[in-house]
Order: C-alpha cells, then sequence, then structure tokens
C-alpha cells in the first residue's frame, strides 16, 4: 500500500535539524518541544511581536496554532507569518477549535486572509468546517465530521494554493490533484493532551526540509511523510503501555528510536487522483 519513501524525509530531519518556530497552544508547549527534539529537530517558542518577524526569517518552518487564542496571538501570527512568507519559509496553521465560538472563526478567517499558507490542518470537524463540507467540534476536539471532505479539501486546495490536511482515524492530505489516505495511528494518541499540537510542529519539521522553491505537491508529501512518522511512532509506543500515562513517556522515546526502513515497512498510504 506503501506509494511514497517517507523513511527518507525522516533521514532528512535527523541531518538538517531544522529550527522550528512554533507559536503553539500555551498547554502543550513542553510537550511540542519535546516531540520535536526526539524526532531530531529544532524547537523554539517566540511569542513577542517585537521577535516574531525576525525568528521566522530564519526558521526553517513556522507552525501557528490557536490553541490559547488572544487578540496578541493573532497579531503576532499574522506579523510571523508574514515574514515568513517573504523568506520563503513554509508556514502550517492548525485553526484549534474552529467553529466551538465566533472569535476561533473570525481568528481563523484573519489567519486565512492575511497569510499565504503552505499547509492549513486540523482535526477532520476543523477542517471539515472551514473546507465547506461541514463538521462540528466540542471545544477542540472534533465530533461530527461532514460528507464529502476529501472533495471538499481538494477543491479548498485549488482554491487557495494549500495543502490541506485532516485528521482523524484516517488522516487525509491533498494539494487539490492528489488525495494521501493514511492508516497509521493508534486510539491512545487521542488521550495525551497536545497529539494534535505535537502533529502540526512535527509537519512543520518536515516541511523546512523541502526545497524552498517547492510546489504544493511536494509539500503535501511532506506533511503526507510527517503524519506517517509520528503516527507509527505511535503504535510503536501503545506496545506495552499501561495507559495514557506510560503511553506519553514511550511516545517521546519512540520518536527518537523510530528508524527510515521501519517507517517505510509499518507505512499505511494510499494515493489517489483528488
Amino acid at each position: 500500500m506503501m506509494t511514497m519513501d517517507a523513511g527518507r524525509w525522516l533521514t532528512a530531519v535527523r541531518q538538517h535539524r531544522p529550527l522550528v518556530h512554533n507559536m503553539t497552544n500555551l498547554v502543550v508547549t513542553n510537550v511540542v518541544a519535546n516531540a520535536l527534539l526526539a524526532l531530531g529537530a529544532s524547537p523554539v517558542m517566540a511569542y513577542a511581536h517585537e521577535e516574531v518577524q525576525d525568528m521566522a526569517r530564519i526558521a526553517g518552518a513556522l507552525a501557528l496554532n490557536m490553541g490559547t487564542l488572544t487578540p496578541d496571538l493573532v497579531t503576532g501570527m499574522i506579523l510571523a507569518g508574514k515574514a515568513a512568507e517573504e523568506a520563503h519559509v513554509p508556514v502550517v496553521f492548525d485553526p484549534v477549535g474552529v467553529g466551538a465560538t465566533p472569535y476561533r472563526v473570525q481568528a481563523a478567517e484573519a489567519v486565512v486572509a492575511n497569510l499565504r499558507l503552505t499547509v492549513l490542518k486540523g482535526n477532520a470537524g476543523e477542517i471539515g468546517g472551514m473546507a465547506g463540507a461541514g463538521g462540528t467540534v466540542s471545544g477542540v476536539d472534533a465530533v461530527g465530521v461532514g460528507a464529502g471532505l476529501a472533495d471538499a479539501m481538494a477543491l479548498y486546495a485549488r482554491k487557495h494554493q494549500t495543502v490541506m490536511v485532516a485528521t482523524g482515524e484516517q488522516d487525509f492530505v491533498t494539494d487539490g490533484k492528489n488525495l494521501w489516505v493514511l492508516s497509521n495511528g493508534h486510539p491512545l494518541l487521542a488521550r495525551i493532551t497536545g497529539s494534535g499540537c505535537m502533529l502540526t510542529g512535527v509537519i512543520g519539521a518536515f516541511l523546512a526540509v523541502a526545497d524552498k522553491e517547492s510546489g504544493a505537491p511536494t509539500f503535501a508529501e511532506a506533511s503526507a511523510a510527517a503524519i506517517t512518522c509520528f503516527n507509527i511512532a505511535g503504535e510503536k509506543a501503545a506496545e506495552g503501555a499501561q495507559g495514557p500515562g506510560t503511553f506519553a513517556a514511550r511516545f517521546f522515546d519512540a520518536l527518537s528510536l523510530l528508524e527510515p526502513d521501519e517507517v517505510n515497512r509499518m507505512a499505511r498510504i494510499e494515493r489517489r487522483q483528488a
């Protein structure tokens, strides 16, 4: 089923140790940093308006996450995102909880309107809502997914010239022309704080090792490889885990110990025409 060399992306991350500038959910700053370090990347968390532009310019990628949302954060994300675009630094945006409140919808729309995003990534409820397929969230968790999600994502990706990622029991990645259906993962990933936020940072690390002039197909492949590596680490961590607590500790070890050949052997990736 594997139709791409996901392991080579992991090798590239470890060889280049890209700097990922995270403006992420304050609840999970520590675990996002730990996940990137375990994987082999270099995290930095910078939020002050006085430095976000400078940090974004020198980073390999910018990962934006509106989990703990404030007006200050939205302004900072837009400042950083514009600087990243000028420097040809890829940007991944996670509109956490969009649809839960009117303000989250407003904030997500402001980011999308002001920035040219490399990847727009969320759970199926969030992405379904943004792509017009329907979808509901409770707080920051998806509780409903609209019909025709993959088609709506592809249409959105073509219109906005971006990559769309929707996570769930199966994960979807599309550049508007191709659709990657990813089937790795484990239910315990949904039972620890910050798994989605960690994944946003990890996608940033994989985007960072793509050629800066790459188009959406390459960034989509990088995203699919990032998700696959992350989810396979989840499968490995679940082996022998007694519950969410032991799983969380084992997950960082699994990210660190993950081997490219192992990724390619375990990967369940299907590529279709969107």
